[in-house]
């Protein structure tokens, strides 16, 4: 017999981040642990195989870090592919899913299924109360670059409405980064050193009056800055940012005299960055926009573990 105070498991592996969390009945976040994989110095990503292998040793470390009577869960949920549409696929999600189907096996408790992007999407809702039937999101993370048209009903349906046509923002970042020497993922340690820097009085690269943007010429444009050496990092890194922030906000422009909508969600690790917040919630968009309020923009499962308790599921 199943205990009264329900919790709910979730799992999520995703390129760079091993993930478990567990809520309970009141929305209480009882646990939120992570291992972030390692990239090797000089490298801007791992190999599929690379992070799988990573998983399998940081899923058994993280399930044992649950302190709670397997009695006491109710459902176990995972993030089984990156995006809820047909044909997204990626072996890392394999590692979650082949655990959670243990777990619910041995256990004897349902499982549910989700995206990853799902529960990028899931934890900002559930963190800050959102409540509306319809909503865009914006998802800028490492390897994300997207503009969403969610309906929220007994799932998340969600409809890709912009986006880049090359690389993302967090790739972006990264390969600015890692050119600079830094380790992967760079996005935190560079916001440190922009702090210290200020705008360069440059003519910037200008973003293009369309959801669907493309963002290598950023990337050419700041490599090339590094090159000549005439700049001070720190002020390059700060440029860097602000020039981001000028692209994010006319897709959030564009986006919301398309969608006609009044709630815009920004999820995922790019949306961490304090230089890119500040410059966006200082403008007037006459919108509410939503991030996360502590630290559940980065790869996590707590959002998949809302989905496991409020969200029917996908079937696998």
């Amino acid at each position: 017999m199943r205990f009264m105070n329900k919790h709910y498991l979730g799992i999520d592996t995703s390129n760079y981040t091993s993930s478990i969390s567990v809520i309970n009945e009141s929305d209480q976040i009882l646990l939120d642990q992570r291992i972030i994989l390692d990239v090797p110095l000089g490298k801007s990503g791992l190999r599929q195989q690379e992070a799988v292998f990573q998983h399998l040793i940081n899923i058994p470390k993280l399930i044992e870090s649950i302190n709670i009577d397997v009695n006491c869960f109710d459902t176990v949920s995972v993030s089984s592919k990156p995006r809820q549409i047909e044909g997204s696929y990626m072996p890392v999600f394999k590692v979650g899913v082949s655990f959670a189907e243990v777990i619910s096996k041995i256990n004897k408790i349902p499982i549910k299924y989700f995206s990853h992007q799902e529960g990028h999407i899931a934890s900002i809702i559930y963190e800050n109360n959102i409540y509306e039937d319809a909503f865009v999101s914006f998802h800028f993370s490492g390897g994300t670059t997207e503009i969403i048209l969610v309906k929220n009903s007994d799932n998340l349906y969600t409809t890709l409405i912009g986006g880049t046509n090359d690389i993302s923002f967090g790739q972006l970042i990264d390969r600015i980064g890692v050119y600079t020497g830094l380790k992967f993922p760079c996005g935190e340690k560079m916001e440190k050193i922009a702090c210290l820097g200020s705008l360069l009085k440059l003519d910037l690269p200008k973003p293009q009056n369309t959801t669907w943007i493309n963002l290598s010429g950023l990337e050419n444009f700041y490599k090339r800055l590094i090159d000549s050496k005439k700049y001070n990092i720190e002020d390059i890194f700060y440029t860097l940012f602000i020039n981001i922030s000028y692209f994010i906000e006319n897709m959030v422009i564009k986006t919301i005299e398309i969608q006609n909508t009044s709630t815009v969600l920004i999820v995922g690790g790019v949306s961490t960055n304090n230089i890119i917040r500040n410059y966006l919630s200082n403008n007037n968009y006459r919108i509410k926009i939503y991030y996360s309020k502590t630290n559940l923009s980065s790869d996590n499962a707590v959002g998949v573990g809302f989905l496991g308790k409020y969200k029917r599921g996908w079937e696998d």
